[in-house]
């Protein structure tokens, strides 16, 4: 085979690598938000699902910590390892999960992926300074007609209640946004912000101990604990962070963006599929409005 050959060969092979590895990561989100829906209904709260979505995943890196190998938070300091913490860590999950007490599955899938894309284009503007096509413009304000249509439901047929919820995952979505901006604004690898965050995280353990205690997760079960570690802590935490980093390396930042929109549609799917939550006309349409504006804020 000729070099040009293997060389093509390479890009189609990296270029394939990198869809499965964006793919892979908007099903660990979306597994991660069907599980947190599947457990409020068991009965965990929040603050339990919090804390398996980074106790696991903080273990489990603390020996990297403290090898030395990453003094210091890998040169960040205290102060940043704070506050990646604060938006990307225990109080945005505690927010997004309970979004779930008050509305269905397919409102938290498509309003908290929504709402960081659009509060990550405010960060890019008025914090980093970056310029902002026309088109990216015009989905920005087509994901907000989706919200709007899918808001309207909440209102319409839960009630005032319902839009709260929907204001959850809005403010969940400006978390993840904020977390966002920092990582590039401070130039952190994801994977050393993704060690950081759990390993802060772990102040969650005692805290929680304090407040709450461990008695009401416990009861409710081994089975039921250990599949919320995995989809909280494994899926949607480590390993959707790391299957997309991968993706940003292997096809760039822009195309990688592309697969968040997947997010909504797989929770719908999936949600359907394990837990029975058949999504409303409504919410279908105001999903197909909100993936329209991804796409055109994407190719912007």
């Amino acid at each position: 085979m000729s070099s040009p050959a293997r060389l093509s060969v390479f890009r189609l092979s990296s270029t394939a690598l990198g869809i499965a590895c964006g793919t892979g990561a908007a099903f660990c989100w979306a597994a991660g938000f069907v599980a947190a829906r599947q457990g409020i209904e068991v009965g965990l709260t929040p603050a339990d699902l919090a804390l398996h979505r980074f106790a696991w995943a903080g273990l489990f890196l603390l020996p990297l910590m403290l090898s030395g190998r990453t003094e210091g938070f890998g040169g960040i300091g205290w102060r940043r390892a704070i506050a990646l913490t604060l938006a990307g860590g225990p109080p945005l999950a505690i927010i997004s999960y309970s979004g779930f007490i008050l509305v269905p599955l397919g409102h938290g899938g498509v309003i908290q992926p929504s709402a960081a894309a659009l509060f990550g284009l405010l960060y890019a503007r008025v914090v980093l300074r970056e310029s902002l096509p026309r088109e990216r413009l015009v989905g920005a304000a087509v994901i907000v007609i989706g919200l709007c249509v899918i808001g309207f439901e909440a209102i319409s047929t839960i009630g005032r209640h319902g839009l709260l919820g929907d204001f959850l995952f809005v403010a969940a979505g400006c978390c993840f946004a904020t977390f966002a901006m920092l990582v590039k604004l401070w130039h952190v690898p994801p994977a050393r912000a993704t060690m950081i965050v759990s390993v802060v995280s772990l102040a969650d353990i005692p805290i929680h101990w304090a407040l709450f205690g461990f008695d009401h997760m416990i009861s409710l079960g081994f089975a039921e604990n250990l599949m919320q570690a995995l989809a909280q802590g494994v899926l949607a935490g480590a390993g959707a962070i790391w299957l997309f980093a991968r993706a940003v390396f292997l096809l760039g930042a822009a195309r990688a963006a592309v697969f968040t929109a997947l997010v909504p549609l797989f929770t719908l799917l999936i949600g359907a599929a394990f837990l029975g939550e058949m999504p409303t006309l409504t919410q279908l349409a105001g999903l197909v409005v909100v993936l329209i504006g991804f796409r055109m804020a994407q190719r912007g």
